[in-house]
């Protein structure tokens, strides 16, 4: 019986609840002003804290009728107020709550309260627009829709410190894209909010700071300009510098650290200016000890390991700050203990983000082991790091698995780790396994990965080679993404470096003709040098040109005729002739050359370059064409003489280049023999 009185009392409660909140309705529609001020009033002290309340407010339809009411010129200043108040309350709610309120139109209304000249209004209005912007699900856009609007609260900068502080918020939440730091820098954001990082309110410093790091990030033009700025007689990244002393809470000097970071990074700062070595360095590495809470190790570890990501200096530097090799190991044992946190909502939280921390130390260590040798064996010797790296592979957090491929990316730079470590570890059999179905971010580095690993000297490559790699590999060259047909392609050559008859048969058979010469005419330069490279790895070693030239000796003809027609770089017409100084070398190939009067004419041409490259490239061509001790060399040197070429090879022997003049040296010996 208990079971079926469940249900009506359910319905009751429910329709009780409901009453009560419809009640708070119909008094905003009540003729009397004075009445409808009051239900306001007690609207606004219902919603507090009660995200129920708030949801059923929305869904009676709430909103539209406060939004009325805030728009209406005959509303007094009170009323209009006390909506805004109300309307800031439920957005902090939900984000089905800030979904409702804007799909109503609150923002453009909330702008448009901007305009009244009162001050406690004003304020109001941008307490709830900041609480709107804030949320993720507010689209940004809609800040830069009506171009009077950004002119309009710089201007409102100066009213007081709350509408400094919320502006400022607003500033920080809405610029997200190259576009949105230039509609703000062009109407004066430096000049307008500079000023307030000196204001007597912490809160506004910080929005202020906060600022100026979303403005400067990867923007040259708002960097160079924030170098030259003075605030009360003082540079500006000398202000930062302050913000980032101990004494100072720790988001201050977290941002104030990312600014200067920024400002590096777009150019404006010098790696080696002392505000970066001798502050903003030894900060972020302080940010990354224990004694931090686990969002600042985060934002300390990733901000590092930006700082420093192109600079070697920086790499060594950082390496020997405060043990921070080791100390980044912790991050993977967190928390270690439940006694270090007695919150019980805290420790909850951080089981839930660890996985944050994780990622910024693989992403950290990716930076720091980008170049030196010394520090990549350091990170490798950490306790457990390549198990952890191999486990970061396979994690379920995507963020995970990118930053420890990078990690992974970063380490394989190096031959000693490619020979110990790696192989030790079999990294591979992970990394192919991430290689299946992955989004193009994880792709894109872990195909960058494996041409290092399918590098000649690699114990990985044998491997590698037997688990049908090469399938994956050619369908990576068919991808819409550059990097993707780059990664492919390159690690289609390494794999073809000095590899057997089978292995460069495989590679032809599975990638095809059609794609190989699609490759060939591949708008992006790197796709196009890479892939002549595969080709000038294919055709190497006699047999092996030989075979390659006779059953597919009239599209590569083709295809090394077209691009020494084409405008191209230097680099990719000295590839595309070192592949005929590979054909040349052939036995039966050679005559695919001897037998076109146009290659001729163009290896001549080239012979007369003003680049010594592409000379030297073509002096090897004509060296191998006419090497004595192959068969049929005499008749090939008779037509190349009176095709003029013995002339040029005699003016190449007084080249002032030593390498050009040798070779031609060289060549022209086997005329004399």
């Amino acid at each position: 019986m208990a079971c079926l009185l469940e249900a009506p009392l359910r319905i009751s409660v429910l329709s009780e609840v409901t009453a009560t909140s419809r009640h708070y309705v119909d008094r905003l529609f009540d003729p009397d002003p004075h009445k409808v001020l009051q239900g306001v009033i007690d609207m606004k002290n219902a919603v507090i804290g009660n995200n129920k309340q708030k949801a059923n407010l929305i869904v009676l339809g709430a909103v539209p009728r406060l939004l009325y009411l805030l728009q209406q010129g005959s509303s007094s200043l009170a009323l209009r107020t006390e909506c805004s108040v109300v309307l800031g309350s439920l957005a902090m709610g939900t984000e089905n709550n800030i979904k409702s309120l804007v799909d109503c139109h609150i923002i453009p209304a909330l702008l448009q309260g901007l305009l009244c000249p009162d001050l406690i209004f004003i304020e109001a209005c941008l307490r709830c627009l900041r609480t709107v912007f804030i949320s993720p699900v507010t689209p940004v856009q809609l800040l830069y829709t009506d171009p009077t609007v950004i002119p309009h609260l710089m201007s409102l900068l100066s009213r007081s410190q709350k509408t400094q502080e919320y502006i400022t918020q607003i500033f920080s939440h809405c610029c997200k894209t190259p576009e949105h730091q230039m509609v703000l820098f062009n109407h004066g954001a430096i000049q307008n909010i500079a000023p307030l990082l000196i204001s007597p309110s912490y809160k506004v410093r910080m929005q202020a700071l906060r600022c100026f790091s979303v403005l400067a990030y990867e923007n040259t033009q708002v960097s160079t300009t924030l170098v030259n700025v003075l605030v009360d007689g003082e540079l500006l990244s000398q202000v930062f510098v302050r913000m980032m002393q101990r004494d100072q809470p720790i988001e201050m000097q977290l941002t104030a650290a990312k600014c200067l970071t920024y400002m590096c990074r777009a150019g404006a700062i010098r790696t080696d200016d002392g505000c970066i070595i001798l502050k903003t360095l030894p900060c972020l590495v302080r940010m990354c000890s224990k004694d931090h809470l686990l969002e600042e190790r985060v934002e300390g570890a990733e901000t590092l390991a930006y700082l420093m990501e192109p600079d070697v200096e920086l790499q060594r530097i950082a390496s020997t700050t405060d043990h921070l090799v080791a100390m980044l190991a912790d991050y993977f044992k967190y928390p270690s203990s439940v006694s270090a946190i007695t919150d019980i909502k805290r420790l909850d939280h951080d089981l839930k983000h660890a996985h944050e921390l994780r990622q910024a130390a693989f992403k950290l260590y990716a930076s720091l082991g980008s170049n030196d040798e010394d520090i990549r064996k350091k990170i490798t010797e950490t306790e457990n790091m390549m198990d952890r790296i191999v486990s970061g592979l396979s994690e379920s957090s995507i963020k995970v698995r990118l930053a420890a491929v990078r990690c992974l990316h970063s380490l394989s730079r190096s031959v000693q780790q490619l020979r110990t470590s790696f192989h030790d570890h079999a990294v591979w059999k992970p990394l192919m396994k991430l290689l299946q179905n992955a989004p193009d971010e994880v792709l894109v580095m872990a195909s960058s990965t494996l041409c290092n690993l399918l590098l000649e000297f690699s114990p990985s490559k044998e491997p590698i080679l037997e688990s049908g790699v090469i399938e994956l590999l050619c369908s990576l060259t068919q991808s819409d993404s550059p990097a993707l047909r780059v990664n492919g392609i390159w690690a289609l050559m390494n794999m073809a470096f000095q590899a057997d008859q089978k292995v460069k048969g495989e590679i032809v058979c599975c990638l095809g003709t059609e794609q190989l010469f699609r490759l060939l005419s591949d708008p992006d330069t790197n796709v196009l040098m890479k892939t002549l490279g595969l080709l000038r790895n294919l055709l190497s070693t006699r047999p092996h040109i030989d075979q390659i030239m006779s059953s597919h000796g009239k599209q590569i003809m083709q295809a090394v005729t077209l691009i020494l027609e084409a405008e191209h770089s230097i680099e990719v017409k000295e590839q595309t002739l070192c592949i005929l100084a590979n054909i040349a070398d052939g036995n039966t190939a050679k005559e695919l050359i001897m037998t076109n009067d146009d290659i001729l004419q163009k290896i001549k041409y080239y012979m007369g370059h003003s680049s010594v490259k592409l000379q030297l490239a073509t002096t090897f061509c004509i060296s191998n064409l006419i090497w004595n001790e192959d068969d049929g060399s005499q008749e090939r040197q008779d037509k190349l003489r009176e095709m003029g070429f013995v002339d040029i090879l005699h003016k190449l022997t007084q080249a002032s280049d030593p390498n050009l003049s040798d070779r031609a040296k060289i060549a022209m010996q086997q005329y004399l023999a």
